[in-house]
């Protein structure tokens, strides 16, 4: 069973004014936490439960050693994102760390103080510079209504599948009974079956038949109820957003979680595009000069950018004439088509920015 890491007690030279950085390995049950001064010097690692209690411990723990202002965290996304928000909240910066290479493991091994301590040095050293997602806001709501909805759409996919399958095999007086229908009409057909006790192969279809059936009609209030949760959060938080062109309540809710709650933390377009792996990337050579395409990213987002772009291309004048244009300098249509990405990127980022608050002129002015 591995060792844990003993708590190092602060020593009263560490408890005044120096500036400390943290670094937490995240788990499910326990946080490892790594304390190093500026000059990178290690001055304690502890673990701590993922509790309220253990998260007012672990930042009690790390205060004692001098003046806290930044903390590496991995995993913001899932197992340290309850960390995370209490951190925030308690006024730090967070920054997102990535997990360490597997080089650098092959070289030091591989423990939980070692994979905290390199959270804070990642810090120090500026290699993780990231500010961590908030998740105590919209946003967040509108990510769990999509993550329900998913399921539940794959769920009843997989019911239409597995009744049809059903239905292939079925008595022949049964399927044909029920050929040539639409997928809606099928279903509602398969619910009104007669729901005698399954006795034999011919009534245990007709009860598996009516089963899937009233299982789909479930899922698709659950699919309609989801969207239209998402929607409102999305008309009450971000109405810019849906009156843009091209962007509906799927694309939206998909670049907002990809923003995040605190969408302050992307500096500029260039930052957001970069994020939606629509940033140029550098493919020159020679006399060659190109760009290829961006494989970063959340690939969600992209996604989301390029089904906008495709709408844009069908009804916008102005966009089918800005590919043209692309087309003539020389570029491909697949070319043409990132640049477009990229220039929706923008447009989306100004719409998602937070806006600057107004100051009182007239104080000023007195």
């Amino acid at each position: 069973m591995p060792r844990m890491p003993q708590a190092t007690q602060p020593s009263q030279a560490h408890t005044d004014s120096e500036e400390i950085i943290v670094g937490v390995d995240t788990h499910k049950d326990v946080h490892v936490a790594a304390v190093i001064s500026v000059l990178g010097v290690l001055l304690g690692t502890a673990s701590f439960p993922t509790t309220a209690a253990g998260y007012r411990q672990l930042l009690t723990w790390v205060r004692g050693f001098g003046t806290l202002r930044r903390a590496g965290v991995e995993c913001t996304g899932s197992y340290g994102a309850a960390l995370s928000s209490y951190l925030l909240f308690a006024g730090l910066e967070v920054v997102e760390v990535n997990q360490p290479d597997k080089a650098g493991r092959r070289r030091r091994g591989k423990t939980d103080g070692i994979d905290a301590e390199a959270a804070a040095r990642a810090v120090l050293a500026g290699r993780a510079t990231a500010l961590a997602k908030t998740s105590n806001g919209p946003v967040e709501m509108v990510r769990m209504f999509r993550l329900a909805r998913a399921s539940a759409i794959k769920s009843r996919t997989q019911a239409i599948n597995q009744l049809k399958a059903v239905l292939v095999c079925a008595d022949p007086m049964l399927r044909e009974s029920l050929s040539g229908l639409s997928n809606t009409t099928l279903i509602r057909q398969c619910v009104q079956l007669s729901a005698e006790a399954p006795s034999d192969v011919t009534t245990a279809a007709v009860y598996t038949l009516q089963l899937l059936a009233r299982r789909i009609l479930d899922l698709t209030m659950q699919i309609n109820d989801l969207k239209q949760r998402i929607t409102q959060v999305l008309t009450a938080h971000a109405p810019q957003l849906l009156d843009h062109y091209g962007v509906g309540p799927d694309t939206a809710s998909v670049l907002l979680i990809a923003a995040g709650d605190n969408p302050e933390r992307l500096h500029s377009e260039a930052s957001f595009a970069a994020l939606c792996g629509v940033s140029p990337v550098e493919a020159s050579s020679g006399k060659t000069q190109r760009r290829r395409l961006n494989r970063g990213g959340d690939r969600q987002a992209n996604s989301a950018l390029y089904s906008i772009v495709l709408s844009r291309l069908r009804w916008d004048t102005r966009s089918r004439n800005y590919i043209q244009r692309r087309i003539a300098e020389g570029k491909t249509n697949r070319e043409a088509i990132r640049c477009l990405k990229r220039y929706v990127a923008r447009e989306i980022y100004q719409l998602l920015k937070p806006k600057p608050q107004r100051t009182n002129q007239s104080a000023s002015a007195a």
